[in-house]
């Protein structure tokens, strides 16, 4: 029995990763030759903006993050938001800026909707400059949001527009995040715009990997060339059953520098809508997972937690004895 439950499981994991092979070798037969003329010209300006800067010898700025997945329903505001508070936490200055304009939602994970007086657009039309628009967090002295509008469109907003801002951000903090909306269009250009690295999210599933693999392929088009991944809502029996991809399965297709690992997790949902992230306290594996995430963009080495190993039940009773006290 033994044996032939792990021939299913082998076989399992064989079809899913066949399967996906099969339509990103399709997909990548057509996506760097049918390159827009745009974004080759958008490429164009994107270094010499950069080669511009250095030979100004302007001192240096803080690091600008776009946090991508080319799909929506991956987790990517989550994502975005708990690294951020992770990197306040951990002494840093962090501005998450908000592009998904016509539908935020960035705040409201944060728990900070109720304090939003101006957004992005209107730093933008110059309706208030930009200090006015950021809003700080009631619980970080070092983390701040600059919301979007929820009526205005995403092609109210430029490229050039979002570069600038982007210059202005840096010089006042150490991290910019740039919480990036699904799909690969106006939104994704806009968000990329001022970014110089890129965390592209992905769920260990068919469709999410190849959204995944075009969007990097666009960040590379665009001059974006440190781009790391991170694998979310990993399920550690789905795993052991051979019914998801594996990690190895996902960096075997994607072929890109891993940075995270963070486990399915029922306190997201709770999260969210009490719009208190989770890396605020730790006290779950997700949590951890995002904490890890920022301490490695810093620089440091992190063990990657051992989910496929994982036992949510034991790590659920253990939390409730340190919440209790």
């Amino acid at each position: 029995m033994a044996k032939k439950s792990s021939k299913r499981k082998r076989q399992a994991q064989s079809r899913l990763k066949s399967k996906l092979e099969a339509a990103l070798k399709k997909q990548k037969a057509q996506m760097v030759k049918s390159a827009s003329a745009a974004d080759a010209q958008e490429y164009t300006v994107h270094q010499s903006s950069d080669a511009s800067r250095q030979r100004r010898n302007l001192p240096m700025a803080g690091r600008t993050i776009v946090v991508t997945s080319g799909k929506g329903g991956v987790g990517k505001t989550t994502t975005a938001v708990n690294i951020a508070v992770a990197l306040a936490k951990l002494g840093k200055k962090v501005a998450i800026v908000d592009c998904d304009t016509g539908l935020r939602s960035t705040d409201m994970i944060l728990g900070l909707e109720n304090r939003i007086v101006y957004n992005l657009v209107d730093v933008i039309k110059g309706v208030c400059d930009l200090k006015k628009a950021l809003v700080r967090d009631k619980r970080l002295d070092d983390l701040y949001l600059l919301p979007t509008s929820q009526t205005a469109q995403k092609e109210d907003v430029t490229e050039a527009q979002m570069k600038k801002l982007s210059d202005d951000l840096k010089k006042d903090f150490d991290f910019v995040i740039f919480d990036c909306p699904a799909g690969i269009e106006a939104g994704f250009r806009n968000a990329s715009a001022g970014a110089d690295e890129a965390l592209v999210v992905t769920t260990p599933d068919v469709a999410p990997v190849r959204a995944a693999d075009r969007a990097t392929g666009l960040l590379e088009n665009r001059g974006i060339k440190r781009i790391h991944l991170i694998i979310n809502r990993l399920r550690p029996k789905l795993m052991r059953k051979g019914d998801m991809l594996g990690v190895n399965d996902v960096l075997g297709v994607l072929n890109m520098k891993l940075i995270g690992l963070v486990p399915e997790d029922d306190a997201v949902v709770k999260s969210s809508n009490d719009g208190v992230p989770l890396t605020l306290t730790d006290n779950s594996h997700a949590g951890t997972a995002y904490t890890n995430i920022a301490r490695r963009i810093l620089g440091e080495e992190v063990e990657y937690l051992d989910i496929e190993n994982m036992d949510p039940g034991f790590f659920g009773k253990l939390m409730s004895i340190f919440n209790r006290k």
